[in-house]
């Protein structure tokens, strides 16, 4: 095997053309050969496999060089650069944000200033000049960069495709990376949610020899002893690994999953080069007021080696199965553990379509609308019951089965929560639901929302106030920037910050809202969920969440005892208006 045509400086090989994922067509582009064809896997001598594998080595220790030195150094330009520029776009985008908060600086500025001496006012005089003088060479910026109205959007347009180009260039962790921005259609603008979702399962692949050397490597046969049928080309790629489609010699069809080459090496160098980044921008406290970056970078590092071990992934796949095992319109790949390593899984292949596929959904007359409050309701009794969720449930790892059934996919990426937490979440889903803007208030302080130290009873109000009126739209009649700014203006206004153990639950809640916003415009989160929590008081599914939901209703602290009464009053009133729909 001619292993050699397939180097580059990372060990990493990016094709221009990404391939076309298998998921929307129930037939496929490709077609399975016998794997006594595979170059391959013919006449595979074991000298021949002791090669491989010693390339492999030596590839991953060339990896590690091309972060030592001046290639580490162009490789640092080459991340800062490209976060530097994302950064530029968003904050053009968002500058009235921005600029409401440096006018708030300003005006409390001015206020201490008047208390101090004029040489302090004359101060702070400069200090506007200033601001005036920077908001000039912003506007100037935003001509450039964003243009005007009418070409704003070609313009977004053009910088997205940049965006997720670069990312690509740069591998796997940041492609990782740009997978996360593509969901978050509340913070990003559409054209860079559309350019950034293409990363899904549009990842340009790896070539052939080398995922098929990792596999047996990693398996210890030979393909052709594992699987009686193989297909040549991969049905798609992802930042982590790509997946092929095969059929084993008892006869079933397989997805065979692979992980990149080179993978720890590049995401161990990456990881260090954001690092830098990160100490840098800890030297600007502004840019650090509302977001920990060093924090964010260490969970990042945990949950990305999380998924690089698929028989970690196969375990959360099967605990999943059994959390569902009841629903008989939900499906989980089945898991075939011996042709499953930490670089290699083995699964059943689902066949099916993609989510916020529509045109293709409503061809089978499959409903999307009810395709989305199926998926509602699953992550609803996985937060609320199982305490084990999906914490990446973006399009590409959501399918819709022929026979209507709902398959998820990828389990690299799962969220745990403690019965502590949970039993938090409860009281703050029934006040959702209840539409009880003061309960939802009380819940964001009770759930660590407001930073240490910060008086409670100021920022109530204002979150009542917000969510009095947030609490009653549809996702069509909401505007996500005007959204964003109120959202700014509190966090800008008062401590919040987002606690660490919800930090999976935003980025699944917040990508779910991405695919609700393309598959139901009319989607209402409180008509979805109102038969879910009649369900969940009445249904009987073991003690231990009897007991939980009997304390919660109750009012029972579980510390010392007592009984809350007040708050008994509040929740027996909230269930009984869910259970039998009442009006206030």
């Amino acid at each position: 095997m001619d292993l050699k045509m397939a180097e580059n400086k990372q060990g990493l090989i990016l094709t221009e053309k990404p391939i076309e994922p298998i998921i929307d067509n129930v037939n496929g582009p490709h077609a399975l050969v016998p794997t006594e064809n595979l170059p391959v896997s013919k006449q595979i001598s074991n000298e021949q496999l002791i090669a491989e594998e010693k390339f492999l080595l030596e590839k991953e220790a060339e990896v590690e060089k091309s972060y030592e030195g001046w290639r580490g150094y162009l490789r640092l330009f080459q991340v800062s650069r490209v976060i530097g520029m994302l950064s530029l776009y968003l904050y053009l985008d968002q500058y009235e944000v921005h600029r409401k908060q440096h006018l708030k600086v300003k005006e409390h500025r001015e206020q201490q200033a008047r208390k101090l001496t004029w040489l302090a006012v004359l101060g702070e005089k400069f200090y506007g000049a200033r601001l005036w003088l920077f908001h000039i060479f912003i506007l100037l910026l935003r001509r450039i960069f964003v243009g005007s109205e009418t070409n704003k959007e070609l313009n977004q347009e053009k910088q997205a495709v940049w965006l997720k180009e670069n990312l690509i260039k740069l591998g796997p962790t940041f492609i990782k990376i740009g997978q996360s921005m593509g969901t978050r259609a509340d913070l990003l603008p559409l054209p860079f949610v559309k350019a950034l979702g293409e990363l899904q399962d549009s990842v340009p692949p790896f070539p052939n020899e080398i995922a098929f050397a990792r596999i047996e490597k990693e398996l210890g046969k030979k393909i052709n002893q594992v699987y009686e049928e193989f297909d040549l080309e991969p049905v798609a790629a992802a930042s982590l690994g790509q997946v092929y489609r095969a059929k084993l010699f008892t006869g079933e069809e397989v997805a065979v999953k692979v992980q990149r080459p080179n993978l720890e090496q590049i995401i161990k160098g990456d990881i260090e080069i954001l690092r830098k980044i990160a100490r840098f921008a800890e030297r600007f406290p502004s840019l650090n007021e509302n977001a920990d970056w060093a924090g964010m970078l260490r969970e990042f590092d945990e949950t990305i080696h999380e998924e690089m071990d698929y028989a970690a992934e196969g375990r959360n796949a099967e605990r999943f199965t059994e959390n569902f095992k009841e629903w008989t319109n939900v499906h989980v790949p089945k898991i075939y553990w011996s042709a499953t390593t930490s670089k290699v899984l083995t699964m059943e292949f689902i066949h099916g379509t993609k989510v916020t596929a529509l045109d293709e959904l409503r061809a089978r007359n499959v409903s999307p609308e009810k395709v989305n409050r199926l998926l509602i309701k699953t992550y609803l009794k996985q937060l609320l019951e199982d305490g084990f969720f999906h914490a990446d449930p973006h399009p590409g790892n959501l399918l819709v089965m022929p026979d209507g059934r709902l398959a998820f996919f990828d389990f690299g990426m799962v969220g745990r929560i403690t019965p502590k937490l949970q039993a938090k979440m409860i009281d703050a889903f029934f006040h959702v639901v209840g539409k009880d803007p003061a309960g939802i208030a009380q819940d964001l302080i009770d759930l660590d929302f407001l930073k240490p130290g910060s008086n409670p009873e100021v920022v109530r109000p204002v979150v009542e106030n917000m969510f009095k009126f947030h609490l009653n739209l549809k996702l069509k009649e909401v505007n996500f920037k005007e959204l964003t700014y109120d959202l700014a203006d509190v966090m800008y206004d008062y401590p919040f910050r987002l606690p660490a153990n919800f930090t999976y639950i935003m980025r699944a809640l917040m990508t779910l809202e991405g695919i609700g916003i393309i598959t139901d415009p009319e989607f209402n989160f409180f008509e979805t969920a109102k038969p879910y929590a009649k369900e969940f008081m009445l249904r009987r599914e073991g003690k231990d969440l009897r007991k939980m939901l009997v304390d919660k209703l109750l009012g029972r602290d579980t510390e010392n005892g007592k009984i809350d009464l007040d708050r008994t009053w509040k929740l027996a009133k909230m269930a009984f208006k869910t259970v039998f729909n009442t009006k206030k």
